[in-house]
């Protein structure tokens, strides 16, 4: 079996972070209009998240950790005579939504040929 270079994180599959409610609605719509000769305009209009649908998201980074400071608690101390170095703290977050999805987008192109 053949592995493919990707920026995936191993072991998970495409789209394995997008949670088990996330759906998108886009829509797109285009014209094209003969103005004589050679001459055209194409108006284009497209949609993302037609339906303005609340996502979540949930950052994860390329080596499986959480895109937050907030995981890397610095507790260094020293009580009497022992030194107690910094330590990381498992995050209380796990795969709960921390983020989410760009709300609806619309964009609008014209195009003029000649």
């Amino acid at each position: 079996m053949e592995t493919q270079a990707s920026d995936r994180l191993a072991g998970y599959g495409r789209n394995a972070f997008l949670g088990p409610d996330y759906a998108t609605t886009d829509l797109r719509l285009g014209r094209k209009i003969k103005l004589g000769g050679h001459l055209r305009l194409e108006l284009t209009a497209e949609m993302f998240n037609l339906l303005n649908r609340d996502n979540k998201r949930y950052l994860v980074s390329d080596n499986g950790f959480y895109n937050s400071s907030g995981q890397f608690i610095k507790y260094s101390q020293t009580i009497g005579s022992t030194y107690y170095p910094a330590y990381y703290q498992r995050p209380t977050s796990f795969m709960k939504a921390n983020s989410a999805y760009a709300p609806r987008q619309l964009q609008m192109s014209m195009r003029f040929n000649f």
